[in-house]
């Protein structure tokens, strides 16, 4: 079978190798789309400091089954499923707790251990996760919107909450997706106006392009000049992180999903004034998952605008590159290996 294989920074090329057999409790799995990561970016790029090489990159896809063993599941072959891609010790002090997203010594697909990026894999039963019906294209993308739908849960969102989404990425995107299902009023804010239209798109009650608004001046007007009840950092930036301390109501929550790679200076005391909570968010659960599914497959939701382009497992190489020198215009890039039986 063929596999995408990064060998080190900025060489990726297609390997032959054998079909993997599945151990007890495991399923052969035909994949059929995956996404492109930042992560998986971040690994082609050197930029990624949990990467051994050479490595196959991948976590988020889409996989038909070849191979199952009977199961109180239901799964049977031919279903079209994505998985949970996490792989927690179940031996730490966060697993012991069922803090299993934020293992001690969690192995993510495609970076700590071989991906998806390949024509066959073996998953654990329990990791296997029930399509519903959708679309190959569309469960490949329900791993980075899990991502989003998990931070939100870190806070409480209610109906009719404020709540500000900094950066209008992928990420950014899927959690505006969520809020609005959650029942927020959300305004997101970024520097390209292509990724704002997208944000109108998928029903964001205020855009905020910082290359031409006054920020603040938006920020109060949507509020009444209260402050959001929840601010949304999705760029990783130290700059967005202080937006979002002060654009913070008192008593609000942060969540942070942005995944920064620079320190931020700031003095803490306006969090002790605000009293504000502040949230981490790793990974997701399989009930993320989940949700996630129902909620795509019983809601007019067009997570499929997405998609910035489908490429073939041959130009793999093209994909990533254009993402390495994304200029923020491209959103999701999936990767083609089958379109199932």
């Amino acid at each position: 079978m063929k596999a995408i294989q990064i060998t080190k920074p900025f060489e990726i090329g297609i390997i032959d190798k054998e079909i993997p057999t599945p151990k007890e409790g495991e399923a052969l799995l035909r994949v059929l789309y995956c996404g492109i990561c930042g992560a998986d970016v971040a690994s082609y790029t050197g930029n990624q400091p949990f990467t051994t090489y050479p490595r196959i990159p991948g976590h988020e896809f889409s996989a038909q089954i070849v191979e199952v063993p009977e199961n109180d599941k239901g799964f049977k072959k031919g279903d079209i499923i994505t998985c949970n891609p996490y792989f927690n010790c179940g031996e730490c002090y966060a697993c012991k707790r069922g803090i299993v997203n934020a293992c001690y010594d969690n192995q993510t697909m495609g970076v700590q251990r071989d991906g998806s990026f390949q024509e066959y894999i073996t998953m654990p039963l329990e990791r296997l996760i029930d399509g519903k019906g959708l679309s190959a294209k569309e469960l490949a993308l329900i791993e980075p919107f899990s991502i989003s739908a998990h931070a939100l849960s870190r806070a409480e969102v209610k109906e009719g909450d404020n709540l500000l989404i900094m950066g209008a990425g992928p990420i950014g995107l899927f959690a505006l997706i969520k809020a609005k299902a959650m029942g927020a009023r959300v305004a997101i804010a970024d520097l390209m106006e292509c990724r704002l239209e997208l944000a109108e798109k998928f029903g964001a009650d205020c855009i905020i392009n910082n290359k031409v608004d006054d920020f603040k001046e938006k920020c109060n007007e949507f509020t009444s000049g209260n402050g959001f009840d929840i601010c949304v950092e999705a760029c990783g930036a130290p700059v967005t992180f202080l937006s979002c301390i002060e654009e913070a109501s008192h008593g609000a929550n942060i969540i942070l999903i942005g995944n920064g790679k620079k320190e931020t200076t700031f003095l803490h005391s306006i969090i002790l004034k605000k009293e504000l909570n502040i949230f981490g968010s790793r990974n997701a659960f399989t009930k993320d998952f989940e949700e996630l599914i129902e909620l795509v497959s019983t809601k007019d939701t067009d997570i499929l605008s997405m998609i910035s382009g489908v490429y073939d497992v041959e130009n793999a190489k093209d994909a990533f590159d254009s993402l390495a020198n994304n200029d923020g215009s491209l959103a999701k890039l999936l990767i083609k290996f089958s379109d199932g039986e």
